[in-house]
């Protein structure tokens, strides 16, 4: 089977990681990438031996002059390709979309443009079949994507009733920190629900959520707070369970000495990640809670790489590389490294969860009986 070729319009935050992502991919290839400048970021992708477009053709001659290798223009790119990964600035996305129509090729859009650009906003564990074969498809935002991807875990136990979620966000990437970055503060949006509730609608259908934001002064990613109710009291061991059976979840513990956004984003970078990316959702262990009418939870989204492997999955359900999403998140996790276990050789969690999953079974067997049985009735 041929490899799809995949080109990426704008080299950015999350283009060019993007970017890096598809090289691991056995079923992928990179086509190119598109710029609007001569600035490092390019050369970078220059000095990697990336094929470089200009994004438009009045922007060619500049870049040619500055030294880049330019191949030509988005114009040219989308000849090479069967999909392109739109990883433009906001608004831009939706600009570019009659290009990519004319050309006949597929595209994948961010969660910065609208739903209804695509009618398809997408969380690979939760609606990747609704992809399949499609022109076009959204993936969603990074908290968005960590709502959806948290969430999941309820509603496919139909646990769900309604979710309240407040989203400390970071005041700015850190890459352009130097631009507009927040000092000794904190702005709360005053529009609730912030846009992230509404968004998560789109990708799991009737959910009753309403999310609060506020951004906060620093760039270490975001951290969300999340209160579910539930439509019968949940036990931490359910819970627990329930999220480790999640893709793309993955518990940290304060106890361990992970208690804040950046010792996590330094585990990050001890274990060696590129550019300390964390795909992963981050979720505080040693902070789950729950009662007789709700869970409560704590977890860390990087919003600079947590939709990185949505865009590769997304990839493979536009182009009909593979029907089976359960199948694509686990090739697409096993060629980037994700993890359900950060640190497995001295906190067994796998088998810790084996143990808890064993005994939830057993217990649900044993209540089934004892329903079949009737109180009533003798031992």
């Amino acid at each position: 089977m041929s490899k799809v070729r995949v080109g990426i319009n704008g080299y950015g935050v999350i283009g060019k990681r993007v970017a890096d992502a598809i090289l691991l991919q056995d079923d992928m290839e990179l086509a190119g990438v598109t710029a609007v400048n001569a600035d490092y970021r390019i050369r970078v992708a220059a000095e990697k031996g990336y094929s470089i477009f200009a994004a438009s053709e009045s922007r060619q001659s500049m870049m040619t002059e500055a030294g880049i290798p330019v191949e030509g223009s988005l114009k040219d790119l989308l000849k090479r390709v069967d999909v392109i990964i739109d990883c433009t600035p906001k608004g831009v996305g939706a600009e570019q979309k009659p290009i990519y129509e004319n050309a006949r090729v597929k595209a994948v859009f961010q969660g910065a443009e609208r739903h209804e650009l695509t009618g398809i906003s997408f969380v690979a564990q939760v609606n990747y079949e609704e992809a399949l074969n499609k022109q076009f498809a959204r993936v969603v935002s990074c908290n968005t994507t960590a709502l959806c991807r948290v969430l999941n875990s309820f509603n496919k136990r139909s646990w769900l009733k309604r979710v309240r979620a407040v989203l400390l966000r970071r005041g700015t990437d850190p890459w352009e920190s130097h631009r507009d970055g927040m000092i000794n503060t904190f702005i709360p949006e005053t529009k609730v629900p912030s846009h992230q509730g509404p968004d998560a609608r789109t990708v799991i259908k009737g959910l009753d959520i309403t999310t609060m934001a506020g951004a906060c002064s620093h760039n270490l990613s975001h951290v969300h707070y999340a209160m579910v109710e539930t439509k019968r009291p949940i036990g931490l061991d359910e819970l627990r369970y329930a999220l480790w059976e999640e893709p793309r979840l993955a518990f940290v513990r304060s106890s361990n000495g992970l208690v804040a956004l950046n010792s996590v984003i330094e585990l990050m970078r001890d274990l060696g990640r590129p550019r300390n990316d964390m795909w992963e959702v981050a979720v505080w262990e040693d902070a789950l809670a729950a009662d007789e009418k709700e869970t409560y939870m704590v977890f860390q989204v990087h919003n600079e790489a947590i939709t990185v492997p949505e865009n590769i999955d997304a990839i493979r359900s536009l182009c009909g590389l593979e029907k089976d999403g359960a199948k694509s998140i686990a090739k697409t996790d096993k060629a980037m490294g994700i993890l359900k276990c950060f640190l497995p050789k001295t906190i067994p969690e796998a088998a810790v969860h084996a143990e808890i999953g064993a005994a939830l079974k057993l217990e649900r067997r044993e209540f089934i009986e004892e329903g079949y049985k009737g109180a009533e009735e003798p031992f």
